[in-house]
């Protein structure tokens, strides 16, 4: 019985310790999304989305607007520490805060945004080639 106790307290204290370095993890990985400019992407796509709240009823949408961005983060930084290690995340911050990090950050959702209508008009570039030879 003595033993099982014991046991039981290890266990404990090591799902203890696993959730707190769990717990620095996902709040280190959510800081690097926020420098990746993805904080104000989500910050344009609240304004954006808000501009037919009537203005009586902004302050309001803002806040609790903005109250989701917790479970937003949460969903990405869960998405990326299975993609990357901690310190593989502490490597990418380190770079984000470089003169180029800053860069990207700055002119990555313009980019992505940019090769995305390119991507959509070679879609559709593709798609009549297909169609040519359906027939």
């Amino acid at each position: 019985m003595k033993n099982f106790l014991f046991a039981s307290l290890v266990l404990i204290a090591v799902s203890f310790c696993q959730a707190q370095e769990n717990s620095e993890f996902k709040k280190e990985t959510v800081e690097f999304i926020k420098t990746t400019g993805a904080g104000a992407a989500f910050e344009n796509a609240i304004t954006q989305i808000g501009t037919m709240v009537p203005e009586a009823n902004k302050a309001a949408y803002l806040n609790e607007a903005q109250g989701t961005l917790g479970d937003i983060y949460g969903q990405i930084a869960e998405l990326y520490m299975t993609e990357f290690t901690q310190e593989e995340i502490k490597a990418l911050v380190v770079f984000y805060e470089t003169d180029l990090g800053k860069k990207l950050a700055e002119k990555q959702l313009d980019l992505t945004q940019r090769a995305m209508s390119f991507g959509q008009a070679w879609g559709a570039k593709v798609q009549k080639i297909a169609q040519k030879h359906m027939m």
